[in-house]
Formats: C-alpha cells, sequence, structure tokens
C-alpha cells in the first residue's frame, strides 16, 4: 500500500487538475455553441433550423471516442490542424486542446436539446407581445425566451455537466494526462492494488461531480423562474 501511495499519490492533484481544466473548458464552449445551436432550431430560416437538425442527431448518436480519436487522428494528423503553438510542450498541449474540442462538439448537442426544452416552459404570448412590438427574431430570443429559458434548465444542465465530467476519462485515448490515464499506468505497475486504485480514482471524480451537483442544485433553487 505504500509503494501504490509513493508512486500514485503526488500524481493524483495534477491528473485530477487536468480532469477539472478538460471540465471546465468543454463546458464553456458547450455553452456558447449550445445556445447558437438552440438558437438555430427555432430560427425562422429553415437552411438555419436544417444545419442544426443534422448536427444535433448526427453528432448525438456518434460516440464520444470516436469524435475525439477523430479530432486526433482526422483533423490533426491528416488535415493538419494544430491548435497549440510550436514549442517543447506542443503535443502535449495540442493533444488537450483537441480533446476539448471534441468535448464541446459533442456536449454542445446535449446543451442544445436542454435549451430547446426550456423554451418551451416560455409562454408563447410573451415572444409574440416581443414580435407586435417591432423586435426582431435575435432581440426577442436573446432578451426575452433564452434568459427565461437557462433559469428553468439550470438542474438539467447540471446533469449535463456531470456526464460530461465523467466523460473527460475518454481523453486518455490521445493521451492526455488526465485521471483515467493516471489508474492505467498504476494498474499496469501495481496490478495488485487494483481495487484500491479504482477506489481512489472514483472518490476522485465522486468529490467533483458531487460538488457539481451541489452548486447546481443551490443554483437552481436560487434562481428558478417563479410562475
Amino acid at each position: 500500500m505504500s509503494t501504490l501511495w509513493e508512486s500514485m499519490g503526488p500524481a493524483l492533484w495534477p491528473a485530477f487538475w487536468i480532469t477539472i481544466k478538460l471540465t471546465f473548458y468543454s463546458a464553456i464552449g458547450s455553452l456558447i455553441w449550445g445556445v447558437l445551436l438552440a438558437g438555430m432550431k427555432v430560427s425562422p430560416v429553415p437552411v438555419m433550423r436544417g444545419f442544426a437538425t443534422v448536427y444535433v442527431n448526427v453528432v448525438r448518436n456518434t460516440p464520444l471516442t470516436l469524435i475525439i480519436i477523430f479530432c486526433s487522428i482526422g483533423l490533426y494528423q491528416n488535415l493538419g490542424l494544430a491548435l497549440a503553438p510550436d514549442n517543447a510542450t506542443f503535443i502535449e498541449s495540442n493533444n488537450f486542446r483537441l480533446a476539448v474540442l471534441g468535448f464541446i462538439l459533442y456536449t454542445s448537442t446535449f446543451v442544445c436539446e436542454t435549451l430547446r426544452a426550456g423554451f418551451n416552459t416560455v409562454p408563447i404570448g410573451q415572444a409574440e407581445a416581443a414580435r407586435s412590438l417591432g423586435l426582431s427574431f435575435p432581440q426577442v430570443f436573446g432578451l426575452i425566451v433564452l434568459p427565461q429559458a437557462l433559469r428553468t434548465v439550470i438542474a438539467p444542465l447540471g446533469s449535463v455537466l456531470i456526464a460530461l465530467t465523467k466523460n473527460t476519462t475518454i481523453a486518455s485515448v490521445i493521451g492526455v494526462s488526465e485521471a483515467a490515464l493516471l489508474m492505467k499506468s498504476e494498474l499496469e505497475t501495481n496490478g495488485d492494488q487494483i481495487l484500491v486504485i479504482f477506489a481512489i480514482i472514483a472518490v476522485g471524480f465522486m468529490i467533483i461531480t458531487l460538488s457539481e451537483g451541489a452548486f447546481f442544485g443551490w443554483a437552481a433553487k436560487r434562481w428558478a423562474v417563479k410562475r
């Protein structure tokens, strides 16, 4: 046990810090792209509605592992898309950013669908009243519908974020040194401590996800729309 802790202990925080950073940047990007997709899905422009519908249906039903591998092999190795400056840490930084891109492309579809469900809670008369005052679609969407929908779906968005946190383990397939990659390396060198290693990694994820759940539960009660 002491041998395991000597090798695993110092690496725990750096590995989970990578997990937290993956979650943070991916969540910000997913929220922005998800809001744009949701706006396109309710847009009066048929081309935008069609693009958003096809994108959400295709990406949401594609395994996340394939998307992450596509970002690494397809975008970088075949198309030469580099997202990091060419320096000594290029491979590490580029893999991290490619993983974030993959998580954004995937998670934004769930954010979009969650927001679309929130749109249904906004009384249609509010949008009609705004249009009768001469407001354009972007103004109705951004000033009337979206703020209320966001406050309605805070708790479901929390569930999407928790799922994203657990999905970050897939980044290990392209060499991002987050918690799952640490677990894999420890299992290779300390195979007789499998249950302990699993338990340590599981507790780490539980601390992160339970904290997220508690925050979003508080936020949902604090900012819920009173009707």
